[in-house]
């Protein structure tokens, strides 16, 4: 994935939810509270850590019990001091109190709270790409030093690794056109990394390149889900213990081996780590404060929902008449992107009511325009709209085919319009060819390579040299 590719448009909740949605956040919740618990008698150590004594008062503070508690409570406060929340007054005597982003936290605008949430996110994932535990205590001397060389670990290609993960769950959840809400198998999510676009069957070895990344994920997931980035089913532990019974594919429940689902709070994480990578990563709703030519050419990539979405937006700011007129005219074009212009210009122009209406009779003579309001009128029942001009038919013709290759390419949906309009017209590539659309040569290319009838697409190709001449080319 490269850095200067667009990715597909997300639909975000508001700040204000994810806000809320932040707070709630288990582990960015209990370091709050565990700043708020602090005071004059609340001491650290060396690196800022709660003294070992105040963690059981911390841990009851949270409401934690049983083996994990202590533990539970370090973290969050590791969390609450990394983050700023709470800060150290005076390192020999060990006192702290609240820092500034506490304040911001607790009283600040959605905004704010979100950059606090985001700030906690990135330490967090820094964890995450840290060694294992048990590797860190086999690596350490007599002395208690730890021998990072001794590692087989790379912080680099660790954080890489992670990166590229949270990636791909982005992509297959905005590919999704969902509010984060795809679940992601954690044995499909390893093999995106692992397993090569044009590998055939999988090798013994790169299986087992897949199992341990996929343990990897697990152990990488469980710290991710305090923080409210996804939400982790974790791989069932019994399934080690059965590890040399194989399953029956019939049999095999697939979410035992983990399943991973980016909240709504994650999608909006990841979309504002990616896009301080130098990614472009839109999201609906961007666009209302726009004008029409960059609403209709900033939809011209967005799946149906998303730009529906961003259409319906964009028009809720505005009145109906006044945007009629506008988006009529940021329709016109003999550009290469017209045609897509048009199409999306006649998708947002059937959410507008009848309000509209003198907008669209101004351009019923109108080469470029003249056809689609005929058809907006038509639909409505109005009266006295004047029947097309066979010129205009087969311009509009021209214009929607060329639209809908450039917006789905070689569908099965256009090679079904294709046929149609070869059966339905007799001698149609003989008018075809014609019609002074700059998009003809390449819509009748394109009709002949998609047409199953030989004699048909011969037709077509015909019909396309005889345009591209006629336009002089």
């Amino acid at each position: 994935m490269s850095d200067s590719s667009s990715l597909p448009p997300v639909r975000l909740h508001s700040e204000a939810q994810l806000a809320r949605d932040a707070l709630a956040a288990p582990l960015l919740s209990r370091a709050a509270r565990l700043t708020r618990w602090a005071g004059p008698g609340t001491r650290v150590g060396a690196g800022g850590e709660l003294v070992e004594e105040q963690l059981p008062e911390a841990a009851g503070v949270l409401g934690l019990s049983g083996e994990e508690a202590a533990a539970l409570a370090g973290e969050a406060w590791r969390l609450a001091v990394d983050t700023g929340l709470v800060e150290i007054v005076d390192e020999e005597e060990g006192t702290v109190t609240a820092g500034e982003d506490f304040a911001l936290l607790t009283s600040g605008a959605p905004q704010d709270v979100l950059g606090v949430w985001l700030g906690a996110v990135d330490i967090v994932l820094a964890d995450a790409s840290g060694p294992d535990l048990g590797d860190l205590v086999d690596a350490m001397d007599d002395e208690g030093e730890i021998d990072l060389s001794s590692l087989d670990w790379d912080p680099e290609e660790e954080s890489e690794f992670l990166d590229g993960v949270l990636g791909n769950l982005y992509l297959l959840t905005v590919g999704e056109d969902a509010l984060g809400e795809v679940p992601v198998p954690l044995p499909a999510l390893a093999a995106s990394m692992i397993l090569p676009d044009d590998m055939g069957e999988p090798t013994n070895d790169v299986l087992e390149q897949v199992s341990n990344a996929m343990m990897r994920l697990d152990d990488q997931f469980r710290l991710l889900e305090p923080i409210g980035l996804v939400a982790f089913q974790p791989v069932d532990e019994t399934l080690m213990a059965d590890a040399a019974e194989e399953p029956a594919a019939a049999d095999m429940d697939v979410s035992r081996y983990g399943v991973v689902r980016l909240t709504p709070l994650g999608l909006y994480g990841l979309r504002a780590r990616l896009m301080e990578a130098g990614f472009s990563a839109p999201a609906v709703g961007e666009l209302t404060d726009k004008g029409a030519d960059t609403l209709l050419d900033g939809t011209a990539g967005f799946p149906p929902t998303a730009a529906q979405a961003e259409i319906e937006q964009w028009l809720a700011r505005r009145e109906p008449l006044p945007a009629a007129r506008e988006l009529l005219s940021a329709a016109r074009g003999a550009d290469p992107g017209a045609p897509l212009r048009r199409l999306h210009c006649q998708q947002a122009l059937a959410l507008v009511g009848m309000e509209a209406e003198p907008a669209l009779r101004e351009v019923l003579d109108d080469a470029e325009l003249g056809g689609l309001a005929r058809v907006w009128l038509s639909e409505r029942g109005a009266s006295d709209v004047p029947p097309p001009s066979e010129a205009m038919v087969f311009w509009l013709t021209i214009d929607t085919v060329a639209a809908q290759l450039a917006a789905e390419g070689n569908s099965d949906e256009l090679q079904a319009l294709v046929e149609g309009l070869a059966q339905q017209h007799s001698g149609f590539f003989d008018t075809a060819w014609r019609v002074e659309h700059p998009a003809a040569p390449d819509v009748l290319e394109a009709m002949g390579r998609l047409h199953p009838d030989k004699k048909v697409a011969k037709e077509a190709r015909k019909a396309a040299f005889k345009a591209r001449s006629q336009q002089g080319g």
